[in-house]
């Protein structure tokens, strides 16, 4: 099955990611954002980002030995 990467998402990995977090919170119990007429939480999950219905923030990374500067 071949899924459109949306533009918003700067590899296929990432991707991933991002749909199998949402499949966790679907299992959990969150509402389902889509109605798919699946009740498998991945191929809902998969569809919600594809369509963009799924927020997500690419964090920085920080070096836990650097010390914070203050103001």
């Amino acid at each position: 099955m071949i899924h459109k990467i949306p533009e918003t998402f700067d590899s296929k990995f990432r991707f991933i990611v991002v749909a199998s977090e949402r499949a966790r919170q679907i299992q959990g119990g969150a509402p389902a954002r889509l109605d798919t007429g699946s009740r498998k939480s991945a191929h809902i999950a998969i569809k919600e980002v594809e369509q963009g219905l799924v927020d997500f923030e690419i964090l920085e990374e920080t070096n836990e030995d650097e010390v914070p500067e203050e103001a």
